[in-house]
């Protein structure tokens, strides 16, 4: 495998060049070529200084907009739902909160807000389904690096159940930082040039957390998921990166690339004309893609 290169910017120039190699999906119909009303990325961090300055309607708002545009962010669902949460609207904070646990059921933080929230509402039935599904999970973790914030979420539920009010929480611990998401983004692309791909996911899922629903992090999770040959998972990503940038040429890439490694040449054609086309004087990618299709495999192997 070709090494993957990445500028010391990182993400957050929206910019980094995503080096030729693996990755993508397995269907002949191409994404929507339509361009997103709003930019996923820009409005998570919109969403993200609007909430820690207080600003909890201009939050779920923007919050509101990177759904409308990456429907399948768990992050942007819980931020939303705790906008909502914190506005006082308990039904849309549970609605979003509770498709955040079904995107991301791992998500402890989703559920500790949507117990308080089902706490709050009055519905006690669902605010212990909650609790229980928490305990089992902490059953199961033990000493875990999740054990505390289990417990916490199990406790503040438990309170609200019983009329304590939470304990106020710094919102700030709610976001990572950008130099965090940077250095995890950073990370996570050593470790894939290492081979270590569950560990790169991981990493990505953190720098995730800092930028939402970005093409570049969406993109190199379909390459870490397509080397563990999780191929549905892959094509979803790559999906889910060009809805967000239909011209993202990192992701049309390796896209075709797995429809040829899928035996879907004609769909990785339609995928290299795409790039000819957004690469009138030639690119890396369309040339990558080109050997590809021409070898039938991977020109690597």
């Amino acid at each position: 495998m070709r090494k993957l290169v990445v500028c010391a910017a990182a993400i957050m120039t929206a910019s980094v060049a995503l080096a030729a190699g693996g990755g993508g999906g397995g269907m002949s119909s191409m994404p929507s070529s339509s361009v997103p009303q709003y930019d996923a990325a820009a409005e998570y961090r919109t969403g993200q200084a609007a909430f820690s300055a207080g600003d909890f309607k201009a939050a779920a708002t923007a919050f509101d907009h990177v759904i409308s545009v990456a429907p399948k962010d768990a992050n942007a669902h819980y931020l939303g739902g705790v906008s909502k949460a914190r506005l006082g609207d308990n039904k849309a904070a549970a609605r979003l909160l509770t498709k955040a646990v079904k995107l991301d059921s791992s998500m402890t933080s989703a559920w500790r807000e949507l117990g308080i929230v089902q706490a709050r509402a009055g519905d006690k039935a669902k605010a212990e389904a909650t609790v229980a599904n928490l305990k089992t999970r902490a059953a199961t973790c033990g000493t875990c690096a999740e054990a505390a914030p289990l417990k916490d979420a199990i406790d503040a539920i438990n309170g609200a159940l019983s009329g304590t009010p939470a304990a106020s929480r710094d919102t700030s611990l709610l976001f990572a930082s950008a130099e965090a998401g940077d250095a995890r983004y950073l990370e996570a692309v050593s470790l894939i040039n290492e081979a270590r791909y569950d560990d790169a996911i991981v990493s990505l899922g953190k720098a995730r957390e800092s930028f939402g629903p970005h093409p570049d992090i969406l993109t190199y999770l379909g390459f870490a998921n397509r080397k563990l040959k999780r191929f549905d998972v892959a094509e979803d990503y790559y999906r889910q990166a060009l809805a967000i940038a239909p011209d993202h040429r990192g992701a049309t890439e390796y896209f075709g690339e797995l429809m040829v490694e899928r035996g879907d040449l004609a769909g990785a054609k339609v995928m290299l004309a795409s790039l000819d086309a957004q690469c009138r004087f030639g690119c890396a990618e369309a040339e990558e893609l080109r050997l590809w299709v021409s070898a039938g495999r991977s020109p690597h192997s």
